[in-house]
């Protein structure tokens, strides 16, 4: 029989286990910006918090250094990574190229009925809720988006170089959301890939997207002092 989730988990030794949460809780608090970008990292603060060594702390960085959400200073130590014009510039065309993958994939392998709900979605109901401003919904869309295409592509490559991407970018994108237009814009693009996707016309969709992503970086482009 298969091991379970769980039945892994327990082979883990406890400083294993702890390291993994801690891996993931400092992750979880740069992404989402709960620490911003230039703040120091305190090993030794962060060490009496998890009830872990120095050393698992700073493997925890070496990790995530790996991933480009920490930078080691000289004689400053590690800190949350700063996201500069030419590196946000760099990351848009990798979104270009690996994102338009991912629709294209999604599309070809993925049941044409199963963008359905996803259309939905992003009809009407989305235009009512960016009249209240409601930009929360306008994110947890695209992002459930995001996450049914990866699944649908079946590539498990390219799901973990999306997920790093995602990680150094997710500050950016909902900043971007805040730009005036910018969501109205961006649903309007969704529907159009949506369309290309329910009927099954890969290539269209794979172009949709990357005239999706080449838009974003237009509009970072012209916001970019509000943004960074």
């Amino acid at each position: 029989m298969a091991a379970t989730s769980s039945d892994k988990a327990i082979s883990l030794s406890p400083a294993e286990v702890v390291n993994d949460h801690l891996i993931e809780e400092l992750r979880r608090r740069i992404v989402d910006h709960a620490v911003a970008p230039g703040v120091p990292l305190r090993e030794q603060d962060l060490a009496t918090e998890f009830g872990v060594s120095r050393a698992r702390v700073r493997h925890a960085f070496n990790i995530l250094e790996e991933r480009g959400l920490i930078e080691h200073i000289r004689n400053r130590g590690a800190m949350v990574a700063r996201l500069d014009p030419r590196k946000a510039g760099e990351l848009f065309e990798v979104r270009e190229v690996l994102e338009a993958q991912m629709v294209r994939l999604a599309t070809e392998r993925g049941p044409a009925e199963s963008w359905g709900d996803l259309t939905e979605l992003f009809g009407k109901s989305m235009d009512a809720k960016l009249a209240r401003n409601d930009l929360g919904a306008y994110e947890d869309a695209v992002h459930l988006f995001r996450r049914r295409c990866i699944e649908a592509a079946k590539n498990e490559v390219l799901s973990n170089l999306l997920d790093s991407l995602y990680d150094r970018t997710h500050v950016l994108i909902r900043r971007l959301v805040l730009v005036p237009g910018r969501a109205q814009e961006g649903m309007r693009q969704h529907r159009e890939i949506l369309a290309a996707m329910r009927d099954g016309k890969a290539e269209k969709a794979e172009r949709l997207k990357r005239k999706n992503i080449r838009s974003a970086r237009e509009w970072f482009d012209n916001y970019r002092e509000y943004l960074l």
